[in-house]
């Protein structure tokens, strides 16, 4: 998860998370869960300070088809809250 393209800056990388979370239906989407950095959950940050690095369990979603993840913290509230009453990833680590 945690490369950026080439083309991009991290700011625009995560704008296009940001836009495709707006468009992630909860009764559709795919999650999956993996132990990742709490404060840089893609893995794009290559100078996160050491006082900022700690491992957590962080929750991603997609809309079926689409390779795009979104960080659960990325997601519009109203999906991240029907999402987190999902049971069980449909997608694991």
């Amino acid at each position: 998860m945690g490369n950026t393209s080439n083309d991009l800056k991290p700011e625009q990388w995560l704008a296009i998370r940001k836009e495709a979370g707006l468009k992630i239906d909860p009764d559709t989407a795919e999650v999956f869960w993996c132990y990742a950095q709490t404060f840089d959950p893609y893995g794009i940050d290559p100078d996160l300070p050491e006082e900022y690095q700690s491992i957590g369990r962080e929750y991603f979603a997609r809309s079926p088809g689409s390779d795009i993840w979104v960080w659960f913290g990325d997601l519009p509230n109203a999906v991240r809250t029907a999402l987190g009453a999902k049971a069980e990833p449909s997608v694991s680590c």
